[in-house]
């Protein structure tokens, strides 16, 4: 690389930020879009910021991004063979070492690197950040979006004693043990790192933050994503993003079903996912009320959410503390009702505990379903509008008291400076900047 690597540099002496993800935008993962979204906040503090990610899209394996782009001051790198798709487990590995093997020679050959950013695209992407502080003494921020190998057990393709999972465990109590900063989601994900080993010390919560900065501005009736798909004068359930199996829709599409008969209700599937095979089973058997649609891509985001009248976020009772539903913050910035199906004691359950404009249901529950379904759709459209501003309201003063993309924008400036200085401590900042 060497002389090559003008693209996207910033003057001589800047630190450089090397990031590693299998996913990044514009691929429509989420990972990707929150790792675009603190790379690009790097680039603006004016640090170089380089990105090492797949060439092909993770979801649709057949979409194919340029090999090198500018991005929003942010030098993308995208590396071949890197994705072959999520056919199984074992397509999905081998995408994964093929993507980090050349993301780590890679990151080798970069002079001057201040910090790395590691997350989990794909599952053992740590793996690199342990070998680039190995090999070049180089602080890296591993930021778990969803803790393996615990996921794959608890979704049945992993066996706990499988020497798999006890490899992808023991990389875990390595990355704990390594890193400068382990950034977990929610306090229940906290305490699941702890018992692999991470300290108190170098363990940060912060949560996601949505990606519908447009939030519900775009007017339901005139919504051009209602006018398309014919949902004009319907009552839309909504839900959008990744139908991943831990996301369990049996419950929505069971009452889907006896909704069948009532032509005012129509149930919107917005996204991508191994999950989605249920939802085109039901429309293979002759569902007229249900509506399957691929990703949006995050320009059209606002208007697609604001199309639903209620907005749904699911998560499977034995994933909490593994995984962490970020479609929850796009819905509360579409200021719209939110139907929960999950156990209370999650994450989510934290968020609606006590609040109007949300429901924890328990899956399996179809009349409660049904139920909340029906007396939203009862209210008033005004009603139903005070509802959603609370709920755009409640997300609009979390994220102006914990401002989580610059927290964790932060730490990694704390890294390079803990590094530059040769101090151990992760919880030093210098006023978000390295100096």
């Amino acid at each position: 690389m060497g002389a090559r690597e003008s693209a996207g540099q910033t003057a001589p002496g800047h630190p450089t930020l090397v990031v590693i993800s299998q996913v990044y935008a514009p691929d429509p993962a989420a990972v990707g879009q929150h790792i675009a979204d603190v790379s690009e906040a790097m680039a603006a503090r004016g640090w170089r910021v380089i990105v090492y990610t797949a060439r092909r899209g993770y979801d649709d394996p057949s979409r194919t991004y340029p090999a090198r782009e500018l991005r929003n001051g942010v030098d993308v790198r995208r590396l071949p063979l890197s994705s072959l798709g999520k056919r199984s487990i074992a397509i999905r590995l081998v995408g994964g070492a093929l993507f980090l093997l050349q993301a780590i020679v890679a990151a080798l050959l970069v002079r001057g690197v201040t910090a790395v950013l590691v997350s989990t695209s794909p599952p053992f992407a740590h793996v690199a950040g342990l070998t680039l502080r190995a090999l070049r003494s180089l602080p890296f921020v591993w930021w778990v979006m969803d803790v393996n190998p615990d996921q794959l057990v608890a979704s049945g393709r992993l066996k706990k004693t499988s020497a798999l999972s006890r490899l992808l465990d023991a990389a875990n109590r390595a990355a704990v043990r390594r890193a400068f900063a382990v950034i977990v989601l929610d306090r229940f994900m906290r305490d699941r790192m702890l018992t692999k080993g991470a300290s108190e010390e170098t363990l940060h919560t912060i949560r996601p933050w949505s990606h519908n900065p447009a939030g519900g501005s775009v007017d339901a009736e005139a919504n051009p994503f209602r006018i398309q798909h014919a949902l004009d004068g319907a009552f839309v359930v909504m839900y959008s993003g990744n139908h991943a199996m831990q996301h369990p829709l049996e419950t929505l599409l069971a009452a889907a079903e006896r909704l069948e008969n009532d032509e005012s209700i129509r149930f919107v599937f917005v996204g991508g996912g191994a999950g989605k095979t249920v939802v085109e089973e039901r429309i293979r058997a002759g569902a007229r009320n249900v509506l399957s649609l691929p990703f949006r891509p995050r320009e059209s985001l606002a208007t697609s959410l604001a199309a639903a009248d209620v907005h749904v976020v699911s998560m499977a009772d034995n994933v909490v503390g593994i995984v962490h539903p970020c479609k929850i913050y796009g819905a509360l910035a579409a200021g719209r009702p939110i139907l929960f199906f999950g156990p209370n004691r999650s994450h989510v359950g934290d968020l609606l505990h006590g609040a109007a404009y949300g429901a924890v249901i328990e899956h399996g529950d179809v009349d409660e379903t049904i139920r909340a379904i029906r007396g939203l759709q009862a209210l008033p459209p005004a009603a139903r509008a005070a509802i959603g501003q609370a709920a755009r309201d409640d997300l609009a003063a979390r994220d102006a008291s914990e401002m989580p993309l610059g927290a964790v924008c932060d730490l990694i400036c704390s890294a390079a400076a803990a590094c530059h200085a040769r101090e151990p401590s992760p919880n030093r900042l210098i006023d978000g900047t390295v100096k």
